[in-house]
Order: structure tokens, then sequence, then C-alpha cells
């Protein structure tokens, strides 16, 4: 059974910094792409940032230059840094795992950016 739990949300000041992390379990992790979501309350769940098995990265444009998605494969484990947040960087994050046509969630840790 594959699971995902994320840790590190929590609230932090606007300029701020934050460092997520999800660790993997039940599936071969370095073969998968991972990605970091987000959802902020009354809007749609959106794409924050992927990271291939290969390494190669993407990120939504809002983020670009203040978040960094990294991942450490010994340890099933993908990272997203954050600095620099702002108000609107406020939602839960969710990580993301994609198996061929499978795809997979955690539960989500919330980030509040407020002071």
């Amino acid at each position: 059974q594959v699971q995902l739990v994320e840790s590190g949300g929590g609230l932090v000041q606007p300029g701020g910094s934050l460092r997520l992390s999800c660790t993997a379990s039940g599936i071969i992790f370095s073969s998968n792409t991972m990605g970091w979501y987000r959802q902020a309350p009354g809007k749609e769940r959106e794409l924050v940032a992927t990271v291939t098995s290969s390494g190669n990265t993407n990120y939504e444009d809002s983020v670009k230059g203040r978040f960094t998605i990294s991942r450490d494969n010994p340890k099933n484990t993908v990272y997203l840094q954050g600095n620099s947040l702002k108000p609107e960087d406020t939602a839960v994050y969710y990580c993301n795992l994609r198996d061929g046509a499978m795809a997979y969630w955690g539960k989500g840790t919330l980030v509040t950016v407020s002071s």
C-alpha cells in the first residue's frame, strides 16, 4: 500500500521561509515523478512544482525563484523549500507521486503566511 506523509507546515510571517517534507512508503520511490500541489481556501488545487526521477524540475510561475523542490531517493523523501513567502502562498500543500497512470496523494499539510 502506497503512503505519502507530509510534514513541516505551520504559521510563518510574510518574507519568511519553510521547508516541507514528504516521505513515501510502499513503492519504488526513485523511479517516479514527485510533485507538490496546493489548495487555497475557495480555490482549486494547483501544481506548485515537480521533480522527475532524473532530477528535472518544473515550477508554477508564481513560485519560480522562491521555491525549490528536491528529492533524496535513499530516504524516499521529497522536499519543498519555500522562501520569501507571501500571504497568497497560504494553502494546504499536498505531496503527489505519479506511477504510470496512477497518482497517489498525501493528506496535506497547512501553510499559513500571516503577520
